[in-house]
């Protein structure tokens, strides 16, 4: 279904996650939005099955990247919108980025950046909602960075209680991290649960990424 027969507000959105569907283009070139609801959908637990490869801990434990929250959303979600050669048409349109920009100067949609020598090179967005948050894409323009954002994001999520990280679909690239799929029904329940909490997607005070990272590579068990 298409959102042609009526606009699309940043209030429409968040009513749609907190119904469990989200918008997605046919394409960056074109301006209709389809809605879905999938019948499996794929969650990263919030758990000790979230899993990061020994050689993705080594990267971290080097600090070869500068991680940062919410300070390039824009830049990020442009990012993510751009053909790359892993994926050459995306499905980030210009209403795509205007609603999510919107939602992100109301404080319910984050990036969680990758830096390297000054550089953005990595980084993803989504938006938050109670205690759940909707990943929605990520990028990469250096091995590993994208992956580094989604460890940083889920040590925070871990340590402000979120209770739901839904990565919408299941792929190859996040399956490595101990990603699962549930029916839609037991996905709703999770949701509903996770919208009578509240969370806040900031660094707590007094503490920095490295001390929530570290506290998560010593609280999970590890597979190689």
């Amino acid at each position: 279904m298409s959102n042609r027969n009526f606009r699309l507000t940043p209030d429409i959105l968040l009513r749609a996650y907190a119904a469990g569907i989200f918008p997605m283009a046919e394409s960056a070139a074109t301006n209709e939005l389809r809605w879905f609801d999938p019948p499996m959908r794929a969650i990263i637990p919030l758990d000790n099955r979230f899993h990061v490869p020994r050689s993705l801990r080594r990267i971290i434990k080097h600090k070869e990247f500068e991680v940062r929250l919410n300070t390039a959303f824009n830049n990020v979600i442009r990012a993510c919108a751009a053909p790359a050669p892993d994926r050459p048409i995306t499905w980030i349109n210009p209403e795509i980025i205007s609603l999510y920009t919107t939602l992100h100067k109301r404080g319910n949609a984050h990036s969680v950046e990758v830096w390297q020598d000054k550089e953005l090179v990595g980084g993803l967005y989504g938006v938050s909602l109670g205690s759940a948050y909707f990943g929605e894409s990520m990028f990469s323009r250096r091995d590993n960075a994208s992956k580094v954002a989604l460890v940083y994001l889920v040590a925070l999520l871990k340590e402000r209680r979120f209770t739901l990280l839904d990565t919408q679909f299941h792929t190859e690239h996040l399956a490595q991290f101990g990603t699962i799929e549930i029916t839609r029904t037991n996905y709703h329940h999770l949701l509903s649960m996770a919208l009578e909490k509240t969370a806040a997607l900031t660094l707590p005070p007094g503490k920095d990424w490295d001390h929530l990272v570290g506290g998560l590579l010593q609280s999970i068990t590890h597979k190689s």
